[in-house]
């Protein structure tokens, strides 16, 4: 019954399932049920149950620690519907699968002990079925190697590797009591499975401890090929693997390993190829492994930090035809030893090798098809001013395909040498080569890529470039070229990439690039070109890289530009003198990311169809002297990341709309001719003002921006309390001011009152006039504010009846005193 259930999973189509959760799922108890019988632990079935495993160990995030966590949907071969698959059902099968790997173990290992005795004796033996048990029984091996790699209890992984152990130890002691016991196989295939679990399995950190299993790795001298490659080990190289005597391939590349190389793998007599690249290994080579290693073949031992020179040694390797030493930080002279080798490639690059190019050495290497010396401290001859030896001594190497010379600082002129080779790709990028390229480089009949980018080359380039009829990549950027741009380049039909930029062509683009329908990049930026766009771009189908920014194109764009459907990186016009208006037909882009027609003086509108361009993540149509509204449809463009059409003179209120666009980081709106409100949304709070300047209209919130009058409406009751509050307090005050007034002139007036009691008859002239009198007139009147002449004191001061010079008779109110004795100071 269980068998046919994993018969109909196995057998299940391929059917799209937009909810799977919708069916009745599959769960991993099933599979675990079918385990349990022994008719279900078959090749078969085994072989889909590993895979499914590694599907979960590649997808470890969708497994929890807790015992709830599922993974809810897989889609395998053997089963299209979903699986849910808890970590109690994984540990549960676990169990299943380990008890398993130990019985049937035992069962095979006393079959072949048995089987031994019986050979010993004369008898004939077969060992069909055992052979069979075995293969299940590497496969079981599998599951639990990749297994345990799920199980998120450390102590559970090591109980379980406990019966790795047994069954290693087992194997070790048969193996060393007879080398030819027929356990030796089974030993050699189960290291093999214990030692790599695949290339791109995931490997928790609870599984480095398996490292350990070196010890015993060791004792299986038979073993001839021992792969840990893409693991996640850690520590240093165990010179314990160097019992291995009969080793010919060691690869431990893409690890965690640092320290050196093991002195004692000098003992690797047998040893043909060794892998390291990828780790952190540091020091010195050994000589005395190259030394004693005389069966090298391939060795790459790129991206570590090895220091020193490379030793001398390593041409007693005959064989040797691959060196990859790419990316450490050796340094001295590449050895001369090397003729010695059977070379076929050689890959020195990214270290601090010094002295002139090795052109004795590559001369006497006639096997040699890649060579690899870019990133290097070397110089050309006669003191970096001459490239012809080396390349006179490359032309011994009639099978050199590749050369890489680039970052080197290499001077002198290309010579014609070059001429002689029959090479694939050229690199001599970012040297000081100078002059011109020599015109029988069309020689080089199967050149595809040449690229002489960061140099000091000029003149014109040869109209016999055309001839490289299998060029796909010209890089000439940037150097000191001028003159017209080859007509002839159009001939170049296998022409993916020409990089012409940085450089002085001028006059018009030739009409015949249009022929380059297998081009996908084309710049021609930062020339002085001039003349219109040819209209025969249109014809490259295939490009997804065009700039012809910062020249002096004019005209318009051509419509046919639109022909390019392609173009999904970035069309940049930018940097021009281009007018008219922009093509409707740029709208037929739909898979452009970028577009970049800033500095030019178009004008018109910007074409509401913009938004079919549903790739665009930006967009820069600044200083260009467009007009009318920005559209609303921009909002549709839900990948866009940058919008700028600063200084045209652009109208009307900014669409709301952009508030739709979510990945929307940068817009500038500045110097435009926009009014209205500012809208408010997460897009729009997110920028500064900078962004809107120079919008003598435009209204908003923030500092630097008017106020909107609506707005101003929404505060006018706010505005009308408080001057309503402003109003009661000042007439408070005001009335409050006066009153204190008013007392105190009605104290006046009482004082006033009280005087004229005591007083005479006033004369007409001083009742109706008010002469100024002095202090010396009143007091010579008072007899100096006698008290005889007191009348009264009241709240307010004093009193004095007085006569003036003339007899009029007066009474003197005195107000205030500074003190009892002095009337100085008094107000009358």
């Amino acid at each position: 019954m269980a068998n046919r259930k994993l018969s109909c999973i196995k057998k299940r189509k391929l059917r799209t399932n937009k909810n799977p959760h919708q069916h009745t799922q599959r769960t991993f108890q099933t599979l675990v049920s079918a385990i349990r019988s022994s008719q279900g632990l078959k090749p078969p079935v085994l072989s889909s149950l590993y895979r499914l495993l590694k599907y979960l160990s590649s997808n470890e995030t969708m497994m929890r620690s807790n015992g709830g966590a599922t993974l809810d949907y897989l889609n395998l071969e053997f089963n299209q519907n979903g699986l849910t698959v808890t970590l109690k059902e994984i540990r549960d099968l676990s169990d299943i699968l380990f008890e398993q790997l130990d019985s049937r173990f035992k069962q095979i290992y006393d079959g072949f002990q048995d089987a031994s005795a019986d050979q010993a004796n004369g008898q004939a033996v077969s060992h069909s079925n055992s052979w069979a048990s075995f293969e299940e029984l590497i496969l079981i091996l599998r599951c639990c190697m990749v297994i345990l790699s799920l199980m998120p209890d450390l102590s559970l992984v090591m109980e379980k590797g406990q019966v790795l152990l047994s069954v290693l130890r087992r194997l070790i002691s048969s193996s060393n009591a007879d080398d030819d016991c027929c356990t030796a196989p089974i030993a050699e295939g189960f290291a093999s499975s214990v030692c790599s679990s695949g290339p791109s399995d995931p490997t928790p950190k609870h599984k480095y401890a398996l490292l350990q299993l070196s010890h015993i790795l060791s004792n299986l001298t038979g073993l001839r090929y021992l792969v840990l490659s893409n693991n996640h080990f850690y520590g240093t190289i165990p010179p314990e693997l160097s019992k291995l005597r009969n080793l010919h391939f060691l690869q431990l590349d893409g690890n965690n390993l640092r320290g050196r190389i093991p002195e004692s793998f000098a003992q690797f007599s047998n040893l043909t190829l060794l892998f390291l690249f990828g780790n952190y290994l540091t020091g010195t080579l050994p000589a005395s492994f190259f030394a004693n290693c005389t069966s090298l073949a391939n060795i790459d031992i790129s991206y570590n930090f090895f220091t020193g020179k490379i030793p001398g040694e390593i041409g007693n390797s005959p064989g040797l035809w691959n060196l990859n030493l790419y990316n450490n930080q050796f340094t001295g002279q590449v050895p001369e030893s090397l003729i010695n080798t059977s070379m076929y490639s050689l890959d020195l690059e990214y270290n601090h090798l010094s002295g002139e190019l090795p052109s004795e050495i590559v001369a006497k290497l006639p096997s040699l098809q890649n060579l690899h010396l870019s990133h290097n401290n070397m110089v050309s001859h006669e003191r970096n001013t001459d490239l012809d030896p080396f390349f006179s001594a490359l032309g011994n190497c009639t099978d050199l395909d590749e050369i890489e010379l680039a970052g080197m600082g290499l001077g002198g002129a290309l010579p014609s040498s070059i001429g002689r080779l029959n090479l694939s790709q050229l690199l001599l990028q970012e040297n000081h080569i100078t002059g011109s390229i020599p015109w029988n480089i069309a020689n080089v009949s199967s050149l595809m890529t040449l690229n002489l980018t960061s140099n000091l080359l000029n003149g014109t380039i040869p109209e016999e470039i055309s001839l490289l009829s299998k060029l796909e990549q010209l890089f000439l950027s940037p150097n000191l070229f001028s003159g017209e741009i080859p007509v002839a380049l159009g001939q170049l039909s296998h022409l993916g990439l020409l990089d012409l930029s940085h450089n002085k062509f001028s006059v018009e683009i030739p009409a015949s690039l249009g022929n380059l329908v297998l081009v996908n990049s084309l710049f021609l930026n930062n020339n002085f070109l001039s003349g219109s766009i040819p209209s025969t771009l249109g014809q490259c189908y295939d490009l997804y890289r065009l700039d012809l920014s910062y020249n002096r194109l004019t005209g318009s764009i051509p419509p046919e530009i639109s022909g390019i459907r392609e173009i999904r990186i970035f069309l940049n016009l930018s940097h021009n003198e281009l007018e008219g208006p922009l093509p409707i037909e740029l709208s037929k882009l739909e898979n452009v990311q970028e577009i970049d027609l800033s500095s030019n003086r178009f004008t018109g509108y910007i074409f509401l169809q913009i938004s079919s361009c549903i790739a665009l993540r930006m967009i820069n149509l600044s200083h260009s002297s467009l007009q009318g509204h920005l559209p609303d449809s921009l909002g549709d463009l839900k990948n866009l990341e940058s919008i700028d059409v600063s200084g045209n003179q652009l109208s009307g209120k900014i669409p709301i709309s952009l508030n739709k666009i979510h990945t929307l980081n940068f817009i500038n709106l500045s110097f435009n001719e926009f009014k209205g409100m500012i809208p408010s949304g997460i897009i729009f709070d997110s920028v500064t003002n900078m962004s809107f300047l120079g919008n003598h209209n435009l209204c908003g919130e923030d500092s630097g921006i008017p106020i909107c009058s609506h707005k101003r409406h929404l505060f006018r009751p706010r505005i009308f309390l408080i001057i309503f509050i402003l109003v009661i307090c000042i007439s408070v005050f005001l009335s409050t001011i006066c009153c204190v007034i008013g007392i105190r002139r009605l104290g006046v007036m009482f004082s006033s009152t009280k005087s004229e009691a005591i007083r005479k008859p006033r004369t007409p002239e001083l009742m109706h006039n008010f002469p100024r009198i002095s202090y010396r007139e009143l007091a010579d009147a008072t007899g100096g504010f006698d008290g005889q002449r007191l009348v009264g004191t009241g709240s307010f001061g004093r009193v004095y009846k007085g006569v003036l010079s003339d007899g009029t008779a007066i009474a003197v109110k005195v107000l205030q005193f500074q003190s009892s004795n002095s009337t100085e100071n008094a107000k009358f």
